[in-house]
């Protein structure tokens, strides 16, 4: 019988119990003949050692027990995915400039308008490709999600001047992991917020006379970390707590801080 992967004659052949068909020795496991039953190979089962955790809904996880390590992963991006982040852009896109025409906070600056919509939307994805690139590299699979309800919020941000929610969707995860892992990948999004904000109050005395969209920028990713950080189930910040309590303080802290300082800049 051949090996349906690479047609090798086999005398002996392997029969895969998820997909059925057979296959060599070098091809007998779901993932070395691209198994297209995969997720059942990857199930978990009873009498299990390490973590496994599936991000159904933005910021959600499910854990259960798995006996197997996480292999570190490239980082790659699926055409699916690609569409997904192309309508989750456009999505932001207006509602930055919803934000800035309904508040008036640029006026007629249609410049200083465009600017601050592209920091809202890069510090936004920043946020969410942080979470993919740790999940990834930590074995993961990750991929940025389009979800119903975040994108019916989104929508309603763009034509309404009080309401204004930006979560159109998120990096969904799936795999083998420990809580290590968890806390890894759910603190990367807001530490790349702190760092970004930290890069913002810094141009603030770099270029002065542009010290309020600067300041505003470094209040916004600031206030997407501590948000972010905040220690509840849904949050990043749930995972990151139960993970290392230090590693939590030093981060909720330092957003915090940077929210406080950056907010007096805009004050000015």
């Amino acid at each position: 019988m051949k090996c349906q992967k690479c047609q090798k004659e086999v005398f002996l052949p392997f029969r895969c119990q998820y997909c059925g068909d057979y296959f060599c020795s070098e091809h007998r496991l779901p993932e070395n003949h691209e198994c297209p039953r995969m997720e059942h190979a990857r199930a978990p089962k009873e009498e299990t050692q390490a973590i496994i955790v599936q991000k159904q809904r933005p910021y959600e996880y499910t854990i259960s027990y798995a006996p197997t390590q996480p292999k570190k992963g490239k980082i790659h991006f699926s055409s699916k995915e690609i569409k997904h982040l192309t309508i989750a852009a456009l999505l932001v896109i207006g509602v930055g400039l919803s934000l800035g025409l309904f508040s008036n906070l640029f006026y007629t600056d249609y410049v200083m308008l465009i600017t601050f919509t592209i920091i809202l939307t890069t510090s936004f994805f920043l946020h969410e490709i942080a979470h993919k690139i740790v999940a990834q590299r930590e074995g993961l699979w990750a991929e940025f999600r389009l979800t119903l309800i975040g994108t019916i919020l989104t929508l309603i941000s763009i034509i309404t001047p009080l309401f204004k929610i930006i979560s159109p969707g998120a990096v969904m995860v799936a795999g083998f992991a420990d809580i290590k892992s968890i806390g890894k990948t759910s603190i990367a999004g807001p530490m790349t917020n702190i760092t970004l904000s930290m890069m913002f109050l810094a141009g603030t005395f770099l270029f002065p006379q542009q010290i309020s969209i600067l300041a505003l920028a470094a209040f916004i990713n600031a206030w997407m970390a501590v948000f972010n950080l905040i220690p509840l189930g849904i949050l990043d910040g749930f995972k990151v707590f139960q993970w290392n309590k230090k590693n939590w303080v030093l981060a909720f802290t330092s957003s915090l801080i940077l929210m406080i300082i950056s907010y007096q800049f805009i004050s000015i």
